[in-house]
């Protein structure tokens, strides 16, 4: 079987901006709750809507720094999976009709982040870098 060649040789990249940008854009929403940072307009002070701003927002850094990004990334996946079926599904069979795309799109991106993990450009790797060449040093 051939294998398509089209992005193959710029892969490690790609995945690196969908890791960034996917951090980055999960970041606001938990800064939209903590912070109201865009202003959303609406109150959130729930213990629900807070402790998901947290994870959203700690977690999207995290995973846009590269830093602890596969655990980051499986929580928060597990939490827009929450989010899923405690607020949109119970609507609506299908994401199209309950407005759950967003948490269904993003709970699946983290979970297949968690599942590669940091990539080349990552804190991850400069510190896995820096462990490996003390290391050699010392021996």
């Amino acid at each position: 079987m051939k294998t398509n060649m089209f992005m193959l040789k710029y892969e490690t990249q790609v995945y690196v901006i969908i890791r960034i940008v996917a951090g980055f854009l999960f970041l606001w929403h938990g800064s939209q709750k903590l912070f109201d940072l865009p202003p959303s307009g609406y109150p959130m002070t729930s213990f629900i809507v807070i402790f998901g701003g947290l994870i959203e927002f700690l977690g999207g850094l995290l995973v846009m720094t590269g830093l602890f990004t596969s655990w980051a990334a499986f929580i928060c996946s597990g939490e827009m999976a929450y989010a899923y079926w405690a607020f949109h599904g119970t609507h609506a069979i299908l994401p199209i009709q309950n407005q759950g795309e967003m948490a269904m799109l993003y709970c699946f991106l983290f979970l297949f982040i968690a599942a590669k993990g940091s990539g080349v450009f990552s804190v991850d790797n400069l510190l896995e870098k820096r462990r490996l060449t003390s290391k050699a040093t010392n021996i």
